[in-house]
């Protein structure tokens, strides 16, 4: 078993510590709470050294605000010191995990992520005549914290490892209550509405947790189903075939192998469509022989734009920072056919110098 390999000593040492203080301060040193931690960083991580040690490190509380893009979500941050502790763990345990998800997972993996997800979904959609697109209903707020602590257990056998992940999973209980629908699986009494569930949006370990979840899932449709073109983004995954009739029972299998987990899809927005129709996915509708931008995307960040020159105008951000964030998106869109779209865009709405205070 790999978990043996793995150390509780390792985890809190002051090396790993000092790493996972980098990594989540990395992008991040210029706002308040990582100054204040930087600002006596040595003392900080030796404190949270013995406490980890010491089997006496308690969770802070979350800190929770609502964005609605793309869509309306719950975000729950947790402090600081939690991230760091977040990291020191996933520096560890992750890898024994890595090497087990299948190739074709793509969320929050080194050498993956979104374009290559796309690239890969538009790759198939040239080979195969049918997709069937599903997503699972409340993803994050609906992860057992049973089953995905016996996940857990199944491949590390440090029992003090086991403790500081039992730890990070419980603080997520009840944060996504109010965004949780209750279902019922076979077997199920009223007790089960009490089972805890939820792990909270934005936490590192959330994001790596969701795909151990899902991992045996993933293997499920590779093998027992016997897909050879399946792909999964988080909660967002594809499935194609030259048969449709295959791909509808395979819908039915999926939901029956997802109660399982206890999780459900949207069924009835889950259809087999011709891949020549266009897959919506991250974002963007995919061709075999060419991507758009859904038109939600472009009309958000033309408003986005026009607010990001009222506050260039106005003095409140620099050009630095305009730059910045039309740089990031123009680098996300350009994955599409949006030539005609940034041009059109950034004609409208050409640059003026700041306006003077009067």
């Amino acid at each position: 078993m790999l978990g043996t390999l793995l150390s509780y000593e390792l985890i809190s040492s002051w090396d790993n510590l000092w790493l996972a203080y980098r990594f989540a301060a990395k992008g991040k040193r210029g706002t308040h709470t990582v100054a204040a931690f930087e600002l006596q960083v040595a003392d900080r991580l030796l404190a949270l050294q013995h406490e980890l040690r010491s089997k006496t490190y308690r969770p802070g509380a979350y800190c929770n605000f609502v964005i609605h893009e793309p869509k309306r979500r719950k975000i729950s941050a947790a402090p600081f010191r939690d991230r760091v502790v977040h990291h020191a763990l996933c520096n560890l345990i992750e890898p024994v995990f890595e090497s087990r998800f299948i190739q074709n997972s793509y969320a929050n993996r080194v050498g993956k992520g979104t374009h290559r997800a796309i690239n890969r979904l538009q790759d198939w959609s040239r080979q195969y005549r049918y997709v069937l697109r599903c997503d699972v209903v409340q993803h994050f707020p609906s992860l057992d914290h049973a089953l995905l602590y016996a996940k857990l257990e199944r491949l590390i056998d440090d029992k003090d490892i086991l403790w500081l992940a039992s730890s990070i999973i419980n603080s997520g209980d009840g944060v996504l209550a109010n965004e949780y629908t209750p279902v019922f699986f076979p077997g199920d009494d009223l007790l089960s509405l009490c089972r805890p569930r939820g792990l909270p949006i934005g936490n590192l370990t959330s994001q790596f947790w969701s795909n151990v979840y899902l991992s045996d899932f993933d293997w499920f449709v590779k093998r027992e189903l016997g897909c050879a073109a399946y792909l999964r983004y988080v909660d967002d995954f594809t499935l194609f075939a030259d048969d449709k009739q295959k791909l509808w029972r395979w819908k039915t299998a999926i939901i029956d192998r997802l109660a399982q987990e206890r999780l459900t899809i949207h069924e009835a927005e889950t259809q087999v469509l011709p891949t020549r129709c266009g897959i919506p996915w991250l974002g963007f509708v995919v061709y075999p022989t060419h991507r758009l931008l859904k038109r939600r995307n472009a009309v958000n960040f033309t408003r986005k734009f026009e607010h990001l020159l009222d506050l260039y105008e106005t003095r409140q951000i620099s050009f630095a920072e305009l730059d910045a964030s039309v740089k990031g998106w123009v680098n996300h869109v350009h994955y599409a056919d949006t030539w005609g779209l940034r041009e059109h865009l950034f004609a409208s709405h050409p640059l003026h110098p700041p306006r003077r205070n009067t």
